[in-house]
């Protein structure tokens, strides 16, 4: 019987997890292809051998998701897996009518299937959308649990997008441990907060790998879910965030809609900003898909850091450049700071110069800010030229790693964050607190 011929569509994160879990050992299936999509620059690369395993000595090729069509054709695929996240249902039903009308089956594979075991308790922290708030909650989390002595791991999603073999397990414990790593602004991002409040931070390829030395060092593995993806570890708690600022998104989104009905608990996010008729709606949608989980509110005040005053200046908002983009937010921290503040936004679309420019020409939603991109070497230069070129007074910086480190700036920098906030009952703390304690009397008993 002739094996069974996969395509992964993939963004390098989930599709190379599912591949490991699922088919790497499968003698029955064999994966002609990862396909790419939503990071630009992750595509024309390999699989390489020393991941793929013993059944694919060549690796595997990675192709732009454009290519689907000639793949299926050319291998006689027979099934098409979809493994990435931050999609609406309609864009996933567009590519299973895509795979069907080319003669393969659509997959999606459950979690029940693709999650790892620990042998240490796992809190997991999704979301419905991308910049719901889950890094601040994830870090509240993290600090909820050291204060009661429990030391963590935070494991965060993959964000593989550069040399595969180098990035099979990574360890970051200091900024230091990050700058070594060489990583894009995305993995700044979501690395170096996180680190300077004396969280280790593990990610990589290889996820059994991750695991296995995480829970080598950690009391509680804690799973950081970037772009709103699902666990890849089974979880003793599930928290999802969902955004109140995007009503009805937790009916609409892949896996966002999922996370909702894993979840043990459920934060209703940005209620200090969101209208209450939205609020509402969202409690109302979350109850009815998951009557069993916990909800609770929760608020994402903006700290901004010291600086020059900016009530009237001109200023320029750089902000988190997923939540802009495949997140589909026009503004994030930056813009909420800056206006609060009193500043002037000046916007700087009219000065975009290369890859930044066709960041705008993509994502028509992104407001007038500046989408903090650099996934490449090159990006990273635009990004600095599209700064340098944009008359303002002052930047406001709404990504939670330090701008100034990777970019020329010329005017003065005012950094500005979200952090997590409990609005009224029951709070993050009552909700997890039997848990905490349990494992705190695990921790302090000892495998005796």
């Amino acid at each position: 019987m002739r094996k069974r011929r996969v395509v992964i569509l993939g963004a390098g994160g989930r599709d190379f997890h599912d591949f490991n879990v699922v088919f790497r050992d499968d003698p029955d299936t064999e994966v002609v292809a990862f396909t790419a999509s939503q990071i630009p620059g992750i595509d024309h690369r390999i699989y390489p051998p020393s991941l793929a395993g013993s059944r694919y000595p060549e690796g595997i090729p990675i192709v732009p998701e454009d290519d689907l069509a000639r793949i299926v054709r050319a291998h006689e695929v027979s099934e098409v897996v979809l493994a990435y996240s931050d999609l609406s249902h309609e864009e996933v039903m567009h590519k299973a009518s895509r795979a069907l009308a080319l003669g393969a089956d659509f997959r999606l594979l459950s979690p029940a299937v693709t999650s790892l075991r620990s042998r240490k308790p796992v809190i997991a922290v999704c979301a419905v959308r991308t910049g719901a708030g889950k890094s601040q909650t994830s870090r509240h989390v993290a600090s909820l649990l050291q204060e009661a002595g429990l030391s963590v791991a935070l494991v965060r999603h993959p964000m593989p997008y550069g040399d595969l073999e180098a990035m099979r397990c990574q360890r970051f414990a200091t900024v230091a441990d990050i700058d070594s790593a060489h990583p894009t602004i995305e993995e700044r991002e979501e690395y170096e907060e996180t680190v300077r409040r004396g969280i280790v931070v593990y990610a990589g390829v290889d996820y059994s790998e991750v695991l296995s030395r995480a829970e080598g060092e950690a009391d509680v593995v804690l799973w950081d879910g970037g772009n709103n993806d699902v666990s890849f570890f089974t979880t003793d708690v599930h928290i999802t965030v969902a955004d109140a600022l995007r009503p009805g998104h937790e009916l609409r989104y892949h896996p966002g809609e999922l996370n909702v009905l894993l979840a043990d608990v459920v934060i209703v996010n940005k209620v200090n900003s969101a209208d209450p008729a939205d609020v509402r709606t969202v409690e109302k949608n979350v109850r009815q898909l998951n009557p069993t989980a916990a909800v609770m509110h929760a608020a994402s005040p903006v700290l901004l850091d010291p600086g020059p005053d900016l009530d009237g200046a001109r200023v320029l908002v750089v902000e988190d450049g997923p939540t802009l983009t495949h997140g589909g937010m026009a503004f994030g921290a930056g813009t909420v700071a800056a206006r609060a503040a009193g500043a002037k936004l000046v916007d700087p679309r009219p000065f975009a110069v290369g890859s930044i420019r066709g960041v705008y020409e993509r994502f028509a939603s992104v407001g007038p800010v500046l989408p903090a991109m650099g996934y490449s070497e090159t990006q990273v230069h635009d990004l600095e030229e599209t700064i340098a070129a944009v008359d303002c007074d002052a930047v406001v910086c709404g990504t939670p790693f330090d701008l100034a480190r990777l970019v020329h700036v010329s005017r003065p920098i005012r950094r500005a964050r979200y952090e997590f906030r409990d609005v009224g009952e029951p709070t993050l703390a009552q909700l997890l607190g039997p848990a905490i304690d349990q494992w705190t009397h695990a921790a302090h008993e000892g495998p005796g």
